[in-house]
């Protein structure tokens, strides 16, 4: 993904993905039926938020021709207003909004997000795979991560919904620490 090109388009896709996923989230805390379903979902949507900030700085410096930042230069560059304001883009009713008002239970909220986030998932990894620099590498090796735990916290979160009808909130364990 060394070539300015493929990268821009790349990370313009991870950009536009990261949105949606922010709208998803928000409006699936708004239905959620309980305040920890809805605690779990603004969580999600507050880390989709960082994303979209850290992709949306390391893709205008790729093309202005400046390369990938890293993760921390991107994160600090510029992206409070995002963070305190929200998405910038609305971006309307996309198609995971548009799933979950057909449906609005929290058990479906929570599996169109685990589709998300396996979505997520097997795309950073494609980028990881053919990521040219170590800054590249290491970047996209962070949000990797943080897609994989966003999945590990939906699916403790289905398991706990489907078996006992109850969301579970906040997890008793560090997920970082579950490989370890």
């Amino acid at each position: 993904m060394s070539e300015n090109i493929n990268a821009a388009e790349e990370l313009a896709i991870a950009h536009n993905t990261e949105i949606a996923g922010y709208h998803f989230y928000t409006m699936a805390a708004a239905l959620a039926s309980d305040p920890k379903g809805r605690n779990v979902f603004t969580k999600l949507a507050k880390e989709e938020l960082t994303h979209i900030m850290v992709i949306g700085q390391i893709a205008e410096s790729v093309k202005r021709g400046k390369g990938w930042l890293d993760y921390d230069t991107a994160l600090s560059g510029g992206g409070g207003v995002i963070l305190a304001k929200g998405a910038p883009i609305y971006q309307g009713e996309n198609e995971l909004v548009k799933r979950l008002k057909t449906n609005q239970t929290d058990i479906n909220a929570v599996s169109i997000g685990m589709e998300v986030e396996e979505n997520a998932v097997e795309f950073y990894s494609k980028l990881l795979k053919n990521a040219g620099t170590p800054t590249e590498k290491v970047v996209l090796t962070k949000i990797l991560e943080m897609e994989k735990n966003h999945l590990k916290i939906l699916r403790w979160e289905s398991e706990s919904l489907r078996n006992t009808g109850f969301w579970c909130g906040n997890m008793e364990f560090s997920v970082e620490k579950e490989a370890e």
